[in-house]
């Protein structure tokens, strides 16, 4: 019961994401011309630590607007609709899976137009892009329930800058580690970062999957 209707929400969110052609379109606007202008700023970037650096910090305001509608574009209305019809479990794992597969493709356009612009200094490629598929993954669950927070206040976009970003430090310290291993082409991989990125994403669901229901009576 619960997966079908998980199946209808993803669904759901996927045709209006096609209707609303616009929100994605600005979304991917944002990322290309922030990188370029950072082109334009830096021409090349030798650092491999300022590479880093840049990359996560234009993925990481990409993915705050493109997370930021997941609640607070939601009316009344259509929410009281929906809780009539489904648990609120679906509810949020829907809207996780369906920003977690966004953000994925959000984050490898990024390095694609990124590695055009500013160049690529990635030796490891398989870390990287694990880092990157995981990091795409605690961003879409901690931004998805951040914005669920933020939606029952009137000053949401406001309130969800404030909470976020101090929540997200320890999740952004595992993957700046990480993917600056892959960009130095470490022969091991550090396998205790991986697990703590790994267990930062089971407890944000978790989380979510527990709190939700409560938030969601509101």
């Amino acid at each position: 019961m619960l997966l079908k209707q998980i199946k209808y929400l993803i669904a759901k969110e996927i045709k209006l994401e096609i209707r609303n052609k616009y929100a994605l379109g600005g979304i991917l606007l944002y990322v290309v011309s922030t990188i370029f202008v950072s082109y334009l700023s830096f021409k090349s970037i030798v650092t491999p630590s300022v590479w880093n650096a840049l990359f996560w910090i234009i993925l990481l305001f990409a993915s705050v607007n493109a997370i930021a509608k997941s609640f607070i574009s939601e009316t009344k209305g259509k929410l009281l609709y929906l809780y009539t019809l489904v648990s609120p479990q679906a509810v949020i794992l829907s809207k996780i899976i369906y920003n977690s597969l966004l953000l994925t493709v959000l984050s490898a356009l990024c390095l694609l137009v990124y590695s055009v612009f500013i160049g690529n200094l990635i030796q490891d490629f398989p870390l990287f892009l694990l880092t990157l598929l995981l990091g795409s993954f605690g961003f879409s669950s901690l931004l998805t329930m951040v914005s669920a927070i933020a939606s029952k206040t009137s000053n949401n976009f406001t309130l969800m800058a404030i909470l976020s970003f101090p929540i997200m430090i320890p999740l952004l310290m595992v993957l700046i580690k990480l993917s600056k291993n892959a960009i130095d082409g470490l022969e091991k991989w550090d396998v205790n970062y991986l697990l703590v990125l790994v267990f930062i994403n089971v407890i944000i669901i978790a989380l979510s999957y527990l709190l939700f229901r409560y938030l969601w009576r509101d």
